[in-house]
């Protein structure tokens, strides 16, 4: 009989004798069971302790905050309202309680010997060659300057300068188109004895020739006006060169003494003006 050979092994037949030696098969299956357990689960694990710290620095960073660069905390970085920076401390600007001078009134000026003191001629005041009012313009022929100013008038005229305490009496005379008008402004201390000489005026301021145009206006009919401004009362006398007497419905000449008056008036307010200016010039340097 041969050793190691059995019989038939089966339901109902003899069993087979227990080798004295281990299954190492069966131990190495079992094994390599155990062995993958233990990775799966140590791969379970990690993920779970992975998740943990997540949750733990998540937990972190609510409850205390950003951390800056230099480990403090970035909130807690902000200075106090303390310690922030106070106002500058450059000194605020402070201004004067006292009101500045009202500027001077080129009116005011005008109205007073004491403060109207530039100086005052015939050339001075009446310093164009033309005088012009819109689109008409009429040429100076000629300009003089008297402090007797009853001798350059006619009528009673004369009378009521000196009896209001003229001065000086201006004139000058300007001419278009055949009509002559000659402006006289009489020179007064202050503007209410202008204002006397106007409302009293009578005629008449007499012509004054030269520069081509002759005598006019003394022995025929002329148109004549008065007004003021300031201490200043001016008064026109106008017609024509040829001597042909001036009407009732003369427009030309009426038209020519107005526009002369204006162009006078524009004249003394423009002195005025000047002086006011120098007044303010003077003022603000005086205090800077």
């Amino acid at each position: 009989m041969s050793f190691g050979q059995g019989g038939p092994y089966g339901p109902g037949g003899s069993q087979a004798p227990q080798p004295s030696t281990p299954d190492w098969a069966a131990l190495a299956d079992q094994s390599a069971a155990r062995n993958r357990r233990r990775k799966l689960l140590f791969i379970g694990g990690g993920a779970l302790a992975t998740a943990a710290v997540a949750a733990i620095v998540a937990t972190a960073v609510v409850s205390s905050g950003h951390k800056d660069n230099g480990g403090g905390d970035s909130a807690g970085g902000l200075p106090t309202p303390q310690d922030l920076p106070s106002e500058s401390a450059t000194p605020e600007p402070t201004f004067s309680n006292v009101a500045p001078p009202a500027p001077p009134k080129p009116l005011d000026i005008i109205s007073s010997a004491r403060r109207d003191k530039a100086p005052l001629s015939a050339a001075g005041l009446f310093p164009d060659k033309r005088a012009a009012k819109d689109d008409r313009s009429y040429t100076k022929a000629a300009s003089a300057s008297t402090t007797s100013c009853s001798a350059a008038t006619q009528g009673a005229l004369g009378s009521v300068l000196v009896n209001n305490g003229c001065r000086k009496l201006l004139r000058a005379t300007f001419t278009r188109d055949g009509v002559a008008v000659t402006i006289g402004v009489a020179v007064f201390d202050g503007k209410a004895a202008a204002e006397k000489a106007k409302d009293g005026y009578k005629p008449n301021i007499a012509s004054l020739s030269g520069g081509g145009v002759p005598t006019f206006c003394r022995r025929t009919a002329c148109q004549s006006s008065a007004n003021a401004i300031g201490r200043y009362a001016y008064f026109t006398i106008s017609g024509y060169t040829s001597g042909k007497a001036v009407t009732s419905s003369d427009t030309a000449t009426l038209q020519a003494g107005r526009d002369v008056a204006d162009y006078t008036f524009r004249r003394i307010l423009a002195r005025g003006n000047a002086q006011a200016s120098a007044e303010a010039a003077a003022a603000a340097s005086a205090t800077n």
